[in-house]
């Protein structure tokens, strides 16, 4: 029983030790709901005080905020009286100090422009506008007064001495400038792959001064950022153009109109292509190439500004010189303008490469344009032309008579036209591929050569018909191709058309020299023919040989003498008007004339001159001595007036 009775005290225990704790708790839990009690009537209390001491932490920053917005407001203020201060003063003595200030009036609009809730700052705004708008006409007024000021005509001097395969323009006729495009000719074609960029390091001129160009950059920065592009871009065409078109009138440049041009004479017109020619190489390697590099100067980095200003500022010049190439291309076409036109169309080809650097850009595709049409032109009227002068030669029909038989004008100005189609082989070469001749320079060359050599020909068969007397036409003939086979030998036209044509045409020049042999003298040498003089009856006389020839009466031998006298003077002073200008052919035709005729002569008179020895007067009828004829058919072909005849005995 004892375990029991200790498990049952401590159950006792137990039960009021819980009894105590649930006591001390109720107790602990009465307190705590005093204390948090207070603790909540503490806090209400305490509220109000919290809100006045937030508030017045937000105040005190506020304030802060405020005093610090109006120090950066006045200081904008400040800044913008600066700015005026510094305008009012123009861009003229301090440029940089002017940009400045116009950057730093843009940076306040913008702060004022971004807080529009200040309630002043619509009044600072207009103000600052209205300064801005004053600052950048005064930035226009500048620009264009540093233009002006700077922008000279570039000296005609400059002008040659920067290309030094151009001396000075031309002032002669086609025969003066034949040397000078020649040389001009070969120098261009070795000179053909030439760029702009090349041609405007040829030491040019400064068109504005080094130190002037950074400040006209700026001032252009400034007046498309301001939105004054197009002010800016008319001012910089008005005073460049004018500039450009000065340059070029001091050159001697003019302004024709299509008509203007196609009324011109012959020797006006070309003297003024010559010069056009010298024109456009200066224009486009010079000129132009030097606007280019200038324009790009300025407006470097401002969008595509640059090429339409370069565009507007060259049309006018450009359009003057293409507009007189293009009358010449379109204008009625004659054989003289060939070698013009040939010598225009080789410039054009030439330059193209090059126009087509400078005047790259879309605002420029108008002048490319019409540089290559004008190019086209040139090489269509060129190719039209050789039809036309192939027919010109064959139905030339010119009145123009040359009564001593010699070379005729047409001749020599054919040659010298083919002559000269030799000179311009690279400038055809490149026309017959314009039209797609797939055959070669040299066939088509030839082709050429070869129907206007035989349109020639044609042509003087015609004319040597206008001489009465056939002597004088061989002797005309004669002449003429003899001066064209001589040509063709000495040019480079003898390996076009080959040895077989020269030796064609050297037999036809020794058969017109037979043929006026045998026209000429066929009829005077019958008066030395022994036929007809035979014997008759009474006043005959022997023969000097003993009889063997008969009685030959005197009265027949006498007229037979004086049928020769008068027809030898009569010759003599004939052909002694007619012409064979070459010296070697002159020689060899007064020594075939003498072949025939001095041998008949000495036989005649050594026949038949012993039996007038006895008459009263012989010298009558035997006047001339085998030496006078000698030297009488030495005074042949001359062409001059009949020399003194001299009539020297045969015997002193």
């Amino acid at each position: 029983m004892g375990a029991s009775d200790a498990l049952t005290e401590r159950a006792a225990f137990l039960r009021d030790s819980l009894d105590k704790s649930r006591t001390h708790t109720d107790r602990m839990v009465s307190m705590l709901g005093s204390f948090d009690h207070r603790l909540s009537a503490l806090e209400a209390a305490m509220r109000p005080t919290q809100v006045r001491t937030y508030a017045i932490r937000m105040a005190h920053e506020n304030i802060d905020k405020t005093l610090k917005s109006a120090d950066v407001i006045l200081g904008y203020f400040e800044r913008t009286r600066e700015a005026e201060l510094k305008l009012s003063r123009g861009p003229r003595d301090n440029l940089e100090s002017y940009l400045t200030a116009i950057d730093q009036l843009r940076g306040i609009l913008q702060f004022f422009s971004s807080n529009k809730s200040l309630r002043s700052n619509d009044g600072v705004v207009n103000q600052a506008n209205n300064t801005l708008a004053k600052a950048i006409m005064k930035l226009e007024d500048e620009f264009r007064s540093l233009l002006v000021t700077h922008s000279k005509p570039v000296p005609p001097d400059s002008l040659f001495g920067s290309l030094p395969e151009i001396s000075q323009p031309l002032s002669g006729s086609l025969d003066q400038q034949s040397e000078s495009a020649k040389n001009l000719s070969s120098t261009n074609h070795s000179e053909h792959q030439v760029k702009s960029s090349e041609a405007a390091a040829l030491t040019p001129p400064k068109l504005i001064p080094p130190r002037i160009l950074p400040l006209l950059h700026k001032l252009a920065q400034q007046l498309v950022q301001a939105g004054r592009q197009q002010q800016c871009l008319k001012i910089y065409r008005e005073v460049r153009s004018s500039t450009l078109e000065k340059s070029l009138s001091s050159l001697g440049v003019e302004k024709l109109s299509k008509e203007e041009v196609q009324k011109l004479p012959w020797e006006s017109l070309e003297t003024k292509i010559g010069n056009w020619i010298h024109h456009m190489r200066i224009a486009v390697k010079l000129l132009f190439a030097w606007e280019r590099e200038l324009c790009n100067q300025i407006f470097e980095g401002i969008g595509s500004v640059k090429d339409q200003c370069f565009s507007e500022i060259t049309a006018n010049s450009m359009l003057v010189l293409l507009s007189f190439g293009e009358a010449i291309a379109k204008s009625k076409r004659s054989p003289e303008k060939l070698f013009v036109l040939l010598d225009m169309y080789e410039v054009m080809h030439e330059l193209q490469p090059e126009i087509e650097l400078i005047f790259d850009g879309k605002s420029c595709s108008e002048m490319r344009d019409s540089a290559l049409s004008l190019t086209k032109q040139l090489a269509q009227t060129a190719q039209e032309t050789f039809g036309d002068f192939e027919e010109a030669v064959e139905k030339d029909a010119s009145k123009t008579f040359i009564a001593d038989g010699t070379v005729h004008p047409l001749t020599s100005y054919v040659i010298n036209y083919v002559k000269f189609l030799f000179d311009y082989q690279a400038t055809l070469k490149q026309l017959f591929l314009e039209f797609g001749h797939g055959d070669g320079t040299r066939n088509q060359l030839a082709s050429i050569t070869m129907r206007i050599m035989q349109a020639l020909q044609s042509n003087l068969d015609g004319k040597s018909k206008m001489y009465k007397d056939p002597a004088l036409q061989c002797l005309f003939l004669m002449n003429n191709i003899h001066y064209i086979v001589k040509s063709v030998r000495r040019s480079e036209a003898k390996d076009i058309l080959g040895d077989d044509w020269i030796q064609r045409h050297r037999r036809s020049v020794q058969q017109n020299a037979n043929q006026y042999r045998r026209f000429g003298w066929a009829k005077i040498l019958q008066t030395l023919s022994a036929q007809g003089l035979t014997s008759s009856g009474g006043g005959s006389i022997p023969g000097s040989d003993g009889g063997s020839s008969g009685l030959v009466p005197k009265p027949i031998l006498k007229d037979r003498f004086k049928s020769f006298n008068m027809q030898f003077e009569e010759l003599c002073l004939r052909q002694c008007e007619w012409a064979v200008p070459d010296q070697e052919l002159r020689e060899s035709l007064r020594l075939a004339v003498a072949e025939v005729l001095l041998p008949a002569y000495r036989s005649f008179i050594k026949r038949f001159g012993p039996m007038l020895e006895n008459n009263k007067n012989p010298s009558k009828y035997i006047k001339y001595s085998p030496e006078n004829i000698e030297t009488k058919l030495g005074e042949l072909f001359e062409g001059r007036s009949a020399a003194k005849m001299t009539t020297e005995p045969r015997r002193s």
